[in-house]
């Protein structure tokens, strides 16, 4: 394997050389069962036709007319049947657990249409514990091999628990049940918004309409990209705030300003006016510097190659790069590499900075630029616009936070919070 941090390494292998790599066998293997032949790990003409089916959802329309108000609807529910019960109690909450379900709930109902009533439940939602069991197997599986063997002997020795395939089971069936329903709704002439509705009207790389499986696998991929990633985001952003009160000030300040009541019920404005919260985001770009949600990315090398640093690649090599070391590397970003300085992210004229996405890879780059970027974005600073508006966060002393050993990058037990509703 060979390991960078070069910014020109990193954009050779993923933009400018791009058609010389691809996805490495072991996370196609390791990812099979619950990505399918989706977008995250196909390769070559399947991989060219997913982006380009993708683009006729990923549009500005669809952000400010549909999902938008998704978005609203879900985090009003979270406030009411969550942090409105909490505040002012006391008690601590998981903040990352709570806005984790937020998520799930909004990119299932974008993608499939389909309300999982996470937020309102008092009990665990199948799908949701599958879910977060099959991600856990994925990772697992890129690190130890034996995986595959210790679920195995797991169900003979308990075989009253739900084992991998039982997991993978109810994942499949809750899709393809909502696929099946969707089918006999627009036989019946019903006009529908999400995603699932709309690849079923595209056609396949071959020209015909896609099957079950081309449907489940496409949808899903989105819904697993979305919720964790943006969750997090939005976890390590509350995290720095409330660690940096100057911060927080500025960005309720900010909020305060563009979110008024009219904008909160008008989601096309919302969705314009969340363009202009500069500070926001430029705390979000630098949430993500210091903590990418994808900490590590790798392609594997299809035939020989030299990267521009001089180092030689031989077919089959792993080239890895490691966002996370990136942005602390003084090389790359100064000598104020490690501080969390939202300022580096807005210009002199008060406008948001742009950066290389080789040096900021926080979505990717080159072909495979992250399709959900501006969604993810949108998402998240709709949240945390709406919760820091109507509620105070204070952290729990003692906490140690740090990263988790998984897929992504979320808060190791959790982000917990004493919350209080704020004065209007």
């Amino acid at each position: 394997m060979i390991m960078t941090i070069d910014p020109r390494n990193i954009n050779h292998v993923a933009k400018d050389n791009f058609s010389s790599y691809a996805k490495g066998d072991n996370v196609i293997k390791a990812g099979i069962e619950l990505f399918g032949h989706g977008i995250f790990v196909a390769n070559g003409e399947q991989w060219r036709y997913q982006r380009k089916a993708a683009s006729i959802v990923f549009n500005t329309v669809n952000f400010r007319d549909n999902f938008t108000q998704v978005f609203v609807k879900e985090i009003n529910i979270l406030s009411k049947y969550v942090f409105d019960e909490k505040a002012g109690t006391g008690e601590a909450i998981d903040f990352q657990g709570f806005i984790s379900n937020f998520t799930l709930e909004s990119f299932v109902k974008i993608g499939f249409g389909k309300n999982l009533n996470i937020l309102t439940s008092k009990d665990k939602v199948p799908f949701v514990v599958s879910f977060e069991h099959c991600q856990d197997v994925m990772f697992n599986r890129l690190l130890d091999p034996f995986t595959n063997i210790r679920d195995k002997i797991n169900s003979i020795l308990h075989p009253n628990e739900l084992s991998h395939k039982d997991h993978v089971k109810t994942i499949n069936d809750f899709v393809y049940s909502l696929i099946n329903e969707r089918r006999e709704q627009l036989k019946q002439g019903y006009e529908f918004q999400d995603m699932l509705s709309r690849f079923m009207k595209a056609c396949n790389e071959d020209g015909k309409a896609l099957n079950d499986k081309e449907l489940r696998d496409i949808v899903l991929n989105f819904v697993i990209a979305g919720r964790d990633t943006t969750a997090q985001t939005i976890s390590w952003l509350l995290y720095y705030a409330l660690s940096y009160p100057e911060v927080e000030a500025k960005l309720v300040e900010e909020v305060d300003k563009y979110i008024t009541e009219e904008v909160e019920n008008d989601a096309p404005k919302l969705y314009e006016t969340i363009k202009k919260m500069i500070y926001a985001h430029a705390v979000l770009h630098e949430t993500l510097r210091l903590d990418p949600i994808v900490g590590n990315n790798a392609r594997t090398a299809i035939k020989d190659d030299i990267l521009p640093d001089g180092t030689q690649v031989r077919k089959g090599d792993m080239v890895s790069w490691n966002p996370y070391s990136m942005a602390r590397s003084e090389k790359i970003w100064g000598p104020d590499a490690k501080e969390f300085k939202p300022e580096r992210w807005i210009l002199p004229n008060g406008e948001l900075a742009r950066e290389s996405s080789a040096k900021w890879p926080a979505f990717h780059l080159g072909p495979r630029v992250c399709l959900g970027k501006h969604l993810a974005i949108l998402e998240a600073l709709v949240g945390l616009s709406f919760l820091l508006k109507r509620y105070k966060f204070r952290l729990v002393p003692g906490q140690n936070i740090t990263h988790a050993a998984a897929l992504t990058h979320p808060i190791k037990d959790g982000l917990h919070v004493f919350i209080e509703k704020r004065q209007p």
